[in-house]
């Protein structure tokens, strides 16, 4: 092979740039999963005609907007900077170009099993009753941002 540059084009399908997207969205230390905005996006989801959680805008600039779920307990900002770093970073090894916007927003918290967060309020192991953790559906957690 010559040392010298093959005039050419080369093209990067959307699909692609999402899956190096994704891939370094799950890699990050903290992220739980993908969350969906709207309803529309989970009927989207549902019927494989877009990516959930994930807003890409191709064109003379990127513009990404992530929708994320964190697990509980740790610094949503830390997590989130490393998202952004990991994001950022991939897309630029695979495709040489940068974002012009890059959005996070995290969608809730999920507490993940065996790390659930100690009962609130008075406790009952004094009267020989065992507190037990309340359980709040998944749907509740999405919509209040809270574990």
């Amino acid at each position: 092979m010559s040392p010298q540059p093959i005039p050419g084009r080369a093209t990067v399908s959307r699909q692609a740039i999402i899956d190096v997207i994704r891939a370094a969205v799950l890699g990050s230390y903290g992220v739980t999963g993908f969350a969906d905005p709207s309803f529309r996006a989970r009927v989207a989801r549902w019927l494989r005609v877009d990516e959930p959680g994930i807003r890409l805008q191709l064109g003379r600039a990127l513009r990404l907007d992530l929708f994320l779920t964190v697990a509980y307990g740790l610094p949503v900002a830390e997590v989130a900077r490393q998202v952004d770093s990991a994001v950022r970073y991939a897309v630029r090894r695979a495709t040489s170009r940068e974002f012009a916007e890059l959005t996070i927003h995290v969608d809730g918290l999920r507490v993940l099993p065996g790390g659930a967060p100690p009962a609130s309020g008075p406790s009952l192991a004094g009267e020989g009753v065992a507190a037990q953790p309340t359980r709040r559906s998944r749907r509740s957690r999405s919509r209040t941002g809270s574990p």
